[in-house]
């Protein structure tokens, strides 16, 4: 292939991210609203306080078994771009029931069946970009793609709030489903057929498949589990603990209202703000912790550093104090981002390209195990032992998991 050739390649490349990235960030804007809004606005849904925990996780529980054979799936099968897009459809489906379901029994199946989309959207979506990446730039793509998924959560918790003062739980839970179906018609419409779909394993060269589903646990080597592990706490601490918990921080220092001069921000739209805000910032630890670990060819070094940046973060985010609160943030969203990015890299680099959906069925239902349980145990522990401990018990566990990765450096 030529020099010409293939600039030209990488040109497609980074055209064929737009469609896939654009439809992976809309269709988050249901579960995003959820996450800003449900804590305080439980009574809107018809759910009590203490179910607010289970419903914020389980979808996350689904993808325990949803993970992996949506990663076999997009291994096998060469119509990628069917599989994404009937996700997407499915998701958008889901953010249809929050909006008029009364009641934590419907509640709880949607977010089950979003559980499913998102498996689909996000197990398929990263065996795509790992598809397209060239080896050299697996960080770089991997971080572009990772800012979508930034945004698409920074936007939904930003307009979810802001929406729900404005028009109600419900009305904004419709918005979103809106905004996810042109999400969806935007990447059945523009998704490259030749980048999403895929030459898939011989299935039957195999003649026991099914044992295919999951990677073997005793072949997986070391290096690989330390990156799992990673997710996993990144996971935990980000999507679990602070997305879950983080309007109860801000209630514990504004009360009900934050009022500036004449101006007042409510509880869900100050909530909605900091989630965007994390995301956003999380934005930009994403790419450059990916560039970086490209250029530098030191992925390892950079990951113990993402680490220990989330570990202070996480430290002083719950503090009474408005200014550990910001920078708390600050430290805590560029780590996550960073950690994501350098994390899906390392699954790339370390697996043969036709495991990568297998591998990250494996490396996302780690992620999504701690995600899971995040806010069950943070409700669970909140009386005994308070927000603070909570938090701080997520900055050892990072710093444990650095340590770790120092074996790998070399």
């Amino acid at each position: 292939m030529t020099i010409a050739e293939t600039a030209h390649e990488k040109r497609i490349s980074a055209w064929a991210l737009w469609p896939l990235g654009l439809a992976t960030a809309l269709s988050l804007m249901g579960d995003a609203t959820l996450y800003a809004v449900l804590p305080t606005h439980f009574a809107d849904a018809g759910i009590a306080i203490g179910s607010v925990g289970v419903i914020l996780s389980v979808n996350r529980f689904i993808r325990l078994f949803t993970n992996g054979p949506a990663g076999w799936l997009f291994d096998r099968l060469p119509e990628r771009r069917i599989l994404f897009v009937g996700s997407l459809a499915l998701g958008v489906f889901s953010t249809m029931i929050y909006a008029q379901a009364t009641g934590v029994e419907i509640l709880f199946i949607a977010r089950l069946l979003w559980g499913l989309a998102w498996s689909g959207i996000w197990v398929g979506g990263n065996a795509i970009v790992l598809q397209m990446a060239p080896s050299t730039q697996r960080g770089h793509w991997v971080g572009i793609y990772q800012v979508w998924f930034f945004l698409g959560s920074a936007t939904g918790s930003f307009f979810g709030g802001s929406l729900t003062d404005a028009v109600g739980y419900r009305g904004a839970l419709w918005i979103g489903a809106g905004i996810s179906a042109m999400g969806a018609i935007a990447a059945a419409l523009a998704l490259s057929v030749r980048h999403a779909n895929y030459e898939p394993n011989d299935i039957s060269s195999n003649k026991k498949w099914y044992t295919s589903l999951m990677p073997d646990l005793r072949g997986i080597s070391g290096a690989i589990w330390a990156t799992v592990t990673a997710q996993a706490i990144n996971r935990l601490a980000a999507a679990g603990i602070v997305a879950a918990t983080l309007g109860l921080v801000v209630q514990s220092n504004f009360d009900t209202e934050l009022s500036v001069g004449s101006f007042t921000i409510g509880v869900a739209s100050m909530t909605g703000t900091l989630l965007a805000a994390r995301t956003l910032i999380s934005v930009i630890g994403a790419p450059i912790a990916g560039t970086l670990s490209d250029r530098a060819k030191h992925r390892w070094g950079w990951l113990t550093l993402s680490l220990c940046l989330g570990a202070m973060g996480m430290g002083i985010l719950p503090a009474p104090n408005l200014i550990a609160l910001m920078l708390g943030i600050l430290a805590s969203s560029l780590a996550s981002g960073g950690t994501q990015s350098l994390t899906t890299a390392l699954i790339g680099d370390l697996s043969t390209p036709t495991e990568h959906g297998k591998n990250l069925g494996l490396f996302y239902t780690a992620g999504d195990l701690s995600s899971a349980i995040g806010p069950i145990v943070a409700y669970a522990l909140l009386p005994i032992t308070g927000l603070f401990s909570i938090y701080v018990g997520c900055a050892v566990l990072m710093l444990a998991t650095a340590l770790w990765s120092l074996k790998f450096r070399h």
